[in-house]
C-alpha cells in the first residue's frame, strides 16, 4: 500500500475504534508513516484464485481484528494475514520460466518477482505444475539448436570414447567442439583475412614461417564474432 492507501484505511480504523485515535496531527502522521513503511508490501486488496469470497482485503482484515481483539492494532497484525494468504496463493503457482535470456540472471529474477507478485495480488492466475515441464525458452531452444548444427558440422566419424582419447592429438577439432557446445564464436568458421596467412576456413592460422598458430590472427577472431552475431540474429 502506498501513502494514501495507508491514511484511508487508518482513517477506517479509527472510525471502528475511536477511543484509539491519535489525539494529535503530529502523532497522527507519524503513525502514517510508520505503517507506510512497514506495509508498503501489502496491497489493499488481492483478488484469490477460489473467488471474492476468499478474496484479500486489508480493511477487513482490520475490521475483523477489532471485533475480535480488545488490543490496540498494529502493522504485525496486518502484515501477518497477508503473508499467510499470500501463502497459501502461492502454493499453487509453479514458476514457467520466463520469456527472457535465461543466462542473463538479473532480468530472470525480475521477471520470476514480477510474475510472483502478479499472481499474490491476483492480476495472474498461478500456474499449474505442469507448466514448468512445457518448452524451454526460445532463445535457449535457438541456441541449442545452432550448437547441435555446429556440432554436427564439424562431424562425429569416431565413438565418443576414442574421441576423448584423441583430445590431445587433435586441439584444434576439440576446441572447435568446446565453443560449438558453449555457442562461442569459432574462429575456424570463416577464412583468416591477415594478408600474410589467408588460411582457408576450417583450417588454423599460420605464421609467417608457414607453422600453424596455436591462436588465430585477431581480425580473423573479429571477423568470426560478426558471423556469430549475424547467425544468431531471429529470421
Amino acid at each position: 500500500m502506498d501513502r494514501r492507501e495507508i491514511a484511508a484505511l487508518l482513517a477506517y480504523i479509527d472510525r471502528l475504534a475511536p477511543e484509539r485515535a491519535p489525539r494529535d496531527p503530529a502523532t497522527a502522521y507519524e503513525r502514517v508513516d510508520q505503517w507506510a513503511t512497514l506495509l508498503a508490501h501489502v496491497p489493499a486488496t488481492a483478488q484469490h484464485p477460489d473467488g471474492p469470497e476468499r478474496s484479500w482485503d486489508a480493511s477487513q482484515v482490520a475490521a475483523r481484528y477489532i471485533a475480535t481483539t480488545p488490543y490496540p492494532i498494529k502493522p504485525s497484525d496486518i502484515g501477518a494475514p497477508w503473508e499467510s494468504y499470500r501463502a497459501d496463493v502461492m502454493n499453487r503457482h509453479h514458476d514457467p520460466a520466463p520469456a527472457v535470456d535465461p543466462d542473463n540472471e538479473a532480468a530472470y529474477r525480475a521477471a520470476l518477482r514480477s510474475t510472483r507478485h502478479a499472481v499474490a495480488v491476483g492480476a495472474l492466475p498461478p500456474a499449474p505444475r505442469h507448466a514448468i515441464e512445457g518448452r524451454p525458452s526460445p532463445i535457449r531452444a535457438q541456441r541449442d539448436a545452432e550448437a547441435a548444427r555446429r556440432l554436427a558440422a564439424l562431424g562425429d566419424y569416431v565413438p565418443k570414447t576414442v574421441r576423448a582419447a584423441l583430445a590431445d592429438y587433435r586441439p584444434h577439432r576439440v576446441a572447435r567442439e568446446r565453443l560449438a557446445a558453449a555457442g562461442r564464436p569459432d574462429p575456424l568458421d570463416v577464412p583468416c583475412p591477415y594478408e600474410h596467412c589467408r588460411a582457408d576456413p576450417g583450417k588454423p592460422c599460420r605464421d609467417h614461417r608457414g607453422n600453424h598458430r596455436t591462436r588465430p590472427h585477431p581480425s580473423r577472431l573479429d571477423d568470426a564474432t560478426t558471423h556469430h552475431n549475424r547467425q544468431e540474429q531471429p529470421a
